[in-house]
């Protein structure tokens, strides 16, 4: 299985980035998958995807930049994204590790595009 980590640095300090990445009202302004919105469920997000619902549960807030989240897709496989905040010094360097599983290269490839972009909203949304 290939994995790739996809990062943007940010000229924000990493608490303020991390702030903005776990507050879930925000998910609509930099995650493009989510762009239509999603419903609360107790701890999980539900969001109509081109599959149907997915089911989005992030690890709970913490000190260590940790935004891991599993997205359960609806014939129930469930996917985890490790997703990190760091200090840089230039700020803050956000990194999602991407992996290909069961997609081909031409799938990998334009997920870690998309993943990309996302990555290019949210540091758009630090100016």
């Amino acid at each position: 299985m290939i994995s790739r980590h996809v990062s943007v640095v940010i000229a924000a300090p990493p608490e303020a980035v991390y702030d903005y990445l776990a507050d879930v009202d925000n998910l609509t302004a930099w995650a493009a998958g989510l762009a239509s919105g999603f419903t609360r469920d107790g701890d999980d997000l539900l969001a109509e995807s081109p599959m149907g619902t997915v089911r989005v549960r992030f690890v709970p807030r913490n000190d260590f930049g940790v935004l891991d989240h599993d997205v359960t897709l609806p014939a129930g496989t469930v996917v985890n994204n490790p997703l990190r905040v760091l200090a840089h010094p230039d700020g803050a360097e956000v990194v999602f590790t991407v992996r290909q599983l069961g997609m081909t290269d031409e799938e990998f490839e334009r997920d870690c595009a998309a993943v990309a972009a996302d990555l290019e909203s949210v540091r758009a949304a630090f100016g």
